[in-house]
């Protein structure tokens, strides 16, 4: 035995407890979640486990409520992190041009990021309230509106506060991940842009901008993925109501698995929304990502 071949063997030796815990706890539960979307479970004790095969699948894929649920969250996805995106780059810029204050606003940016989510879902939730909410007595004191009203009985104007309540509560993540990109970025770029005579914008839009891109694909990709799965500020907030207005793909796998007891109609679910994930990553990646990414 070589050398390199025992030192390899050591190697393993060494990972393998390891190797066996990520496995147990990681790999066991998706093959038996996996194993579980074939099959008509039930939490009832009394009805046993029978085979469908493909069936919870072709059902989810061919019920126009599993559609409308998709869509709505798509909706709240785009518009929540193409929100985030927009405030954070801006957020982003200001910090790096260091206007009077612009540590403490730096600071003053984790806070909202550090609340964990359900914290947060509960604070926008009083804020909302139809009888005591900040919302209300805000806008009544600016004559904006004449008496307190029931902001979240719309089902489209609930979901919009939902995505609102979650902006304010990411945008932060995406704000920073931008600026310590920024601060890497070379200024001779920019200063060689600002002598040839390019505006504030152009050298932003042409020069800083594309420098961002591989900073910006890791941000749009995590929070996509967080986005597209959101579950614990609408459970909070809405509970996916009004009329489950704002019922996204991860609420009803909830409400499929501990609501409705339909254990393999959850489980398949939850595959889906790893496909639909997976599969706007890859949509990410294909029109972002580019060769000299690597080196950022």
């Amino acid at each position: 035995m070589t050398l390199r071949r025992r030192e390899a063997i050591v190697g393993l030796l060494f990972v393998l407890p390891a190797l066996l815990i990520i496995l147990g706890i990681v790999l066991q539960p998706i093959i038996s979640t996996f194993y579980l979307s074939f099959f008509d479970a039930s939490l009832s004790k009394t009805k046993a486990n029978v085979f469908i095969g493909l069936e919870n699948y072709l059902d989810l894929l061919s019920d126009d409520a599993f559609w409308a649920t998709i869509w709505r969250t798509v909706y709240f996805t785009v518009v929540s992190v193409g929100l985030e995106l927009l405030i954070g780059i801006s957020i982003a810029q200001l910090i790096s041009s260091r206007p009077p204050g612009w540590k403490f606003l730096r600071i003053a940016l984790i806070l909202p990021w550090a609340i964990p989510t359900i914290v947060n879902g509960t604070m926008w939730r009083w804020i909302y309230n139809a009888d005591y909410g900040a919302m209300n007595a805000l806008l009544l004191q600016l004559g904006l509106i004449e008496k307190y009203r029931p902001w979240l009985i719309s089902p489209k104007m609930a979901m919009n506060l939902v995505i609102l309540a979650d902006v304010w509560h990411s945008m932060p993540f995406i704000a920073l991940i931008l600026q310590a990109a920024m601060a890497t970025l070379p200024p001779e770029l920019e200063e060689a842009a600002a002598v040839d005579g390019a505006s504030a914008w152009q050298r932003f839009a042409r020069v800083r901008l594309p420098l961002l891109r591989g900073a910006i694909l890791v941000a749009l990709v995590i929070r996509t993925v967080e986005a597209f799965r959101v579950f614990d500020i609408i459970y909070v907030i809405t509970a996916g109501g009004p009329a489950f207005g704002t019922v996204t793909i991860s609420y009803l796998t909830y409400l499929e698995t501990f609501t409705f007891g339909h254990i393999g109609r959850g489980a398949a679910l939850s595959f889906l929304i790893s496909a639909f994930t997976l599969a706007m990553a890859l949509i990410y990646i294909r029109f972002l990502y580019r060769p000299e990414d690597r080196a950022l």
